[in-house]
């Protein structure tokens, strides 16, 4: 198909998709706003139809607007940023001659064994996987707490020592994308629906099991300080660092030596660049599209119990077993589409929308929600935080921190590989010192900011009686799906913010899930090789495919669990991505200014008076 003719199609379709957005978004304002004037016209599971049909025919019609290729265009496309047009016929013939067939084959292998097992034993099959991380946490623990530390020290290292001086693809090399740009990219591919699924539960969860490293009672005042603080660290700038000593390396190897833009040319140090089409980088490739899938599908069939018990708790409607397939069909479209459209158009769009209504939503809940409490409490945790980081990065005892901490820096490890080679993508042009801040510095600050909002809220919410969030987890079985519509419904604005709860809890898995789906998609394809559409619709549809099999065969936990196995590889493979780059930096960039003395440089120079200069000596 030719590009011209895809325009003219997309145009179409986006055409048709602004009435159905309009009319299925007028109902949907109308069923949160003014029920009234509803009445029985939708009732039971079609108000799930019609959010839908809502959300996802807003969200694609974004994603196909036209995009003018003008002298502005992204320059990083290359590889990485290019999707091709093909016909059908050309299209199944590459789709079968330029895949890596190891990394298309295993995949789909290890997806169906799985689900097999788990509808042929399932017992057997989640008591050996939960077995087996389990051990892996317990017995691993101390190196993941080390490779997280290592992380943070080498970021830190980084933002202010030489290396950080140093510029992705050479001193002439210019961005490919405005700096505002750059950070929605990274933040929104980086969190997904994490923020929105944990946001109002992780501080509650600690409140009411506290971390023994504080020994603090449960339920007490002086378990929020501690609630908060353990929060905080579990999401701030330890996470960060791990999708950052992955994305550096990739980034420098790539455009400042050409090796390929792959998550296993953070071997190049190890293998040389010839020799990354080895059998060892092919493994690291495939184990990284396993990760990410894993994680990604296990992330869509979380969102989609989150918000269908929006749409239950909204409107009394009941999901049944059609209710999943259809929420995550109506979300598989919207991320293929979007990362089929491309980076400068779907994904981009998308994730802008995505920090629009992340920063309104922070900002009613500011406006509403306990301000003293919050900015009493967050003030107080966030100094406990900077106090405790280096004990608490250390502190290894006890089973709260392997089922938490050492579970949480796994999965943050897991989606290293994707959330790593989608940084590097879009940083040629900038330096080390810069992608280090926005990678780890200010995407922690967003999401810490977030996590005192909705954590501190919360917490003020249970502990005042307002809403017993607590008590309506336990009462659907434990899940934390649904903490975030009582807390909500307690504040002034309740209805506009569940609203915007709900269109975040889309547009944030939606902006993680078109990324994942066009890394897959890179990392599967033969090198030097631009994914073709075809390439990118097959693995979204695979992603949406193993979520659905998730929900409806079950073992989301289970299938999460093997998803973090995978983070204890990248652990080890990121202190040899780390101590490869030093090497080759230590050879080859030592002509590089630190920011400190950056700073010195700046300083005026201080003249001195002959009134307090030194007599001569005579």
């Amino acid at each position: 198909m030719a590009t011209s003719d895809a325009s003219g199609i997309s145009e179409i379709v986006g055409r048709l998709l602004v009435p159905l957005c309009a009319a299925s978004g007028a109902l949907v304002l109308a069923g949160f706003f003014f029920p009234t004037l509803v009445g029985e016209a939708v009732t039971g599971p079609a108000w799930l139809t019609v959010a839908l049909v809502f959300f996802t025919s807003g969200l694609c019609y974004i994603a196909l607007l036209p995009y003018s290729e003008d002298a502005t265009a992204p320059a990083a496309a290359d590889v990485f940023l290019r999707v091709r047009q093909t016909d059908v016929r050309q299209a199944v013939r590459e789709f079968l001659t330029q895949h890596e067939p190891a990394i298309l084959v295993f995949p789909v292998l290890v997806f169906a064994g799985f689900f097999g097992l788990q509808v042929a034993f399932p017992t057997r099959t989640t008591g050996t996987v939960d077995a087996a991380a389990a051990t892996v946490l317990r017995s691993g623990g101390p190196l993941f707490l080390a490779a997280v530390f290592l992380a943070v020290c080498y970021c830190l290292f980084l933002l202010v020592g030489p290396w950080g001086d140093i510029k992705l693809g050479g001193p002439d090399t210019e961005p490919s994308y405005t700096y505002p740009t750059y950070f929605t990219l990274v933040f929104t591919a980086g969190i997904a629906a994490g923020l929105v699924f944990w946001g109002p539960t992780e501080a509650l969860f600690h409140f009411d099991q506290p971390p023994p490293y504080f020994g603090a009672a449960a339920g007490s005042p002086d378990a929020i300080n501690g609630a908060l603080v353990y929060t905080l660290f579990h999401w701030g700038v330890s996470a960060w660092s791990a999708y950052a000593v992955i994305g550096v390396p990739i980034a420098y190897f790539a455009f400042t030596r050409s090796a390929p833009l792959r998550v296993s040319t953070v071997l190049a140090p190890v293998l040389g660049t010839d020799g990354l089409d080895s059998a060892w980088a092919k493994l690291v490739d495939t184990l990284a599209v396993f990760a990410t899938i894993g994680g990604i599908a296990t992330s869509v069939a979380l969102v989609s119990e989150q918000f269908l018990a929006g749409i239950n708790y909204q409107w009394g409607v009941a999901a049944g077993e059609v209710g999943p397939v259809l929420f995550v069909g109506g979300l598989t479209l919207i991320f293929v589409v979007s990362s089929a459209t491309g980076i400068h158009r779907g994904i981009r769009r998308i994730a802008g929308l995505n920090i629009v209504l992340f920063g309104l939503f922070a900002l009613l809940v500011v406006a509403v929600g306990p301000r003293s409490f919050i900015l009493q409490r967050g003030t107080q945790a966030l100094g406990t935080y900077v106090v405790e980081f280096v004990p608490m990065s250390l502190h290894t005892g006890g089973q709260w921190v392997a089922e938490w901490t050492v579970w949480n820096w796994s999965w943050w490890f897991s989606w290293a590989p994707f959330a790593g080679l989608f940084i590097a993508a879009l940083s040629r042009g900038r330096r080390v010192r810069t992608v280090v801040f926005t990678s780890v510095v200010a995407t922690s600050a967003a999401t810490m900011v977030w996590f005192l909002l909705l954590g501190g809220t919360s917490l003020f919410v249970q502990q005042t009686g307002r809403a017993d969030i607590l008590a309506a987890i336990a009462q659907r079985g434990g899940s934390e799906a649904v903490a975030g519509f009582p807390l909500l419904s307690s504040l002034p604005l309740g209805q506009l913010l569940m609203f915007l709860f709900l269109a975040l809890i889309i547009v944030f898995m939606a902006t993680s899930a078109d990324t994942s789906t066009l890394v897959v998609s890179v990392l599967a394809t033969r090198r030097e090789i631009a994914p073709s559409a075809t390439h990118i619709v097959f693995w979204g549809i695979f992603q949406g495919a193993v979520a659905v099999s998730v929900l409806l065969l079950g073992g989301a936990e289970t299938l999460q669990a093997l998803a973090v196995l995978t983070g204890g590889p990248f652990a080890v493979i990121s202190l040899v991505a780390v101590g490869g780059l030093t090497v080759t930096w230590y050879r080859n960039e030592r002509d590089h200014t630190s920011l400190v003395r950056h700073a010195v440089r700046k300083l005026p120079d201080i003249q001195t008076h002959h009134d307090v200069d030194p007599p001569e000596e005579k």
